[in-house]
């Protein structure tokens, strides 16, 4: 059973940064097969929004209002996501959930291959992060 733990979530003043972090346990395909891994988020009275996915071979896609700001990548040997946010803003504030589905979950756009940012293609979920920026 796969378990997925999201730390590093906190307060930030606007302009700051945080890493969180997501831990997967229960998956012994994390490193070597298909799978998929995305962070997602939920404001207060909005719904969830995809924010950055990675693929187990690499490819990488963002929601268009975090590109430039937030870089998503793993540590394969530590089975763990990351997403890297810079110059928060108090829109971003929610609460940040990691996501794992295995398997291909994407699209073909211009050539190139991206990822799903959609909530439906993913399966196994975290319990969530908070973040709340300040301005």
């Amino acid at each position: 059973q796969v378990q997925l733990v999201e730390s590093g979530g906190g307060s930030v003043q606007a302009g700051g940064s945080l890493r969180l972090s997501c831990a997967a346990s229960g998956y012994s395909g994390y490193t070597y097969s298909s799978n998929c891994m995305g962070w997602f988020r939920q404001a207060p009275g909005k719904e969830r929004e995809g924010v950055a996915a990675i693929y187990s071979g690499g490819a990488t896609d963002y929601a268009d209002s975090v590109k430039g700001r937030f870089t998503i990548s793993k540590d394969n040997a530590k089975n763990t996501l990351y997403l890297r946010m810079n110059s928060l803003t108090p829109e971003d504030t929610a609460v940040y959930y990691c996501a794992l589905v295995i398997g291909a979950r994407g699209m073909w756009h211009g050539g190139t291959w991206f990822p799903s940012i959609l909530e439906n293609d993913y399966n196994n979920w975290g319990q969530g992060t908070q973040v709340t920026v300040s301005s």
